[in-house]
């Protein structure tokens, strides 16, 4: 069994505020690959989650250089909500383990390349981009335990956390398309925050007014489409965070 260790990522100008490694993993029987980005922050500074709430940047990913890559999934471990200047924010705060998991065109040792675009966060926000480089061997197997970690650290899915039921009232209203959600699930924990999220890269979702009534959580929230166009809601395709003190909830359409 070969071994590697985990190789630098390029950080530039923010080389005192954030610290990156490629966290090269291991190969699952399926010829799948798992490996993580690991980012270290300087005290105080913060990160964004794929959605980031109005307050944040949304991470985005280039794998364009990489060879013997077939495909990329994250495995998002689950964010914390943060107060920025009066706005919401979704992310990770001093360090974020962030899986990827790689399919392979042909089993063989996968090299990686490829470029964060990412915010940093303390007083103000910054966009910044991070360029990695790495080689995952084919011939790893044992799982690396901080990767393991991150990957068990995600949200619940609706299953697991007990959700009963979900449904959404949708209304064309003068800013764009209102969405009211009802969730019949357990208490997360504390003040609960809802993040709505669909596939349309186009469509922009304002921050959720959430409150919880009994066993039931309320959400409210306006669509709108970047550039001001028609369009239209697929339920099936809307998820829905509830994130807690204790725990979050991941929960896929909403009838």
């Amino acid at each position: 069994m070969a071994l590697c260790a985990a190789l630098p990522v390029q950080a530039g100008e923010f080389d005192d505020v954030l610290h990156g490694t490629v966290r090269p993993g291991w190969r699952l029987p399926n010829g799948d690959h798992i490996a993580a980005l690991h980012l270290k922050l300087a005290p105080g500074w913060k990160t964004y989650w794929r959605a980031p709430g109005e307050g944040g940047i949304p991470p985005e990913f280039n794998w364009s250089g990489s060879r013997n890559l077939a495909g990329v999934a994250i495995n998002w471990p689950t964010p914390d909500v943060f107060d920025q200047s009066g706005m919401r924010s979704v992310g990770y705060e001093n360090e974020l383990v962030l899986p990827i998991r790689i399919a392979t065109k042909n089993g063989k040792a996968i090299e990686l390349r490829g470029e964060m675009e990412l915010g940093l966060c303390k007083d103000i926000c910054m966009p910044h981009s991070l360029s990695f480089r790495a080689q995952l061997p084919a011939d790893v197997t044992n799982p690396d335990p901080v990767i393991a970690a991150s990957m068990a650290d995600v949200p619940y899915t609706q299953d697991e956390a007990g959700v009963r039921d979900v449904s959404c009232d949708l209304s064309l209203g003068a800013d764009g398309v209102s969405l009211s959600a009802r969730v019949q699930m357990p208490s997360t924990g504390g003040d609960e925050h809802v993040v709505v999220e669909t596939r349309n890269p186009m469509i922009w979702v304002q921050e959720a007014t959430t409150r919880r009534t009994g066993g039931e959580i309320h959400a409210v929230t306006t669509l709108m489409h970047m550039d001001g166009k028609p369009f239209a809601v697929d339920r099936s395709a809307l998820t829905i965070t509830v994130i807690g003190q204790k725990y979050a909830v991941e929960i896929q359409g909403c009838g």
